[in-house]
């Protein structure tokens, strides 16, 4: 994918990629720490370790369709804010 405000792949980062993957060419780094780890329910795959989130395992926020779902999960959760 094209860098845009939906994707961007961070080649030079030193950490890059910092998730195993298959096709790095897919890799989205627009969300280097992702704005859900503080939701209980976030609808990624991570494990508790006695309290602490280890989100080693979830791609949610570095796959090409990330962006929106973030996006989508943010609006989700202010809507019933109120």
């Amino acid at each position: 994918m094209e860098n845009s405000y939906r994707f961007y792949r961070n080649i030079a980062c030193k950490y890059f990629p910092c998730h195993k993957v298959k096709d790095e060419e897919e890799f989205n780094c627009m969300f280097c720490y992702c704005p859900l780890y503080f939701l209980e329910e976030c609808g990624g795959n991570h494990v508790d370790h006695m309290g602490i989130k280890d989100c080693t395992n979830c791609l949610i926020p570095h796959s090409p369709k990330g962006y929106d779902y973030i996006n989508e999960k943010i609006m989700e959760i202010n809507r019933f804010k109120k």
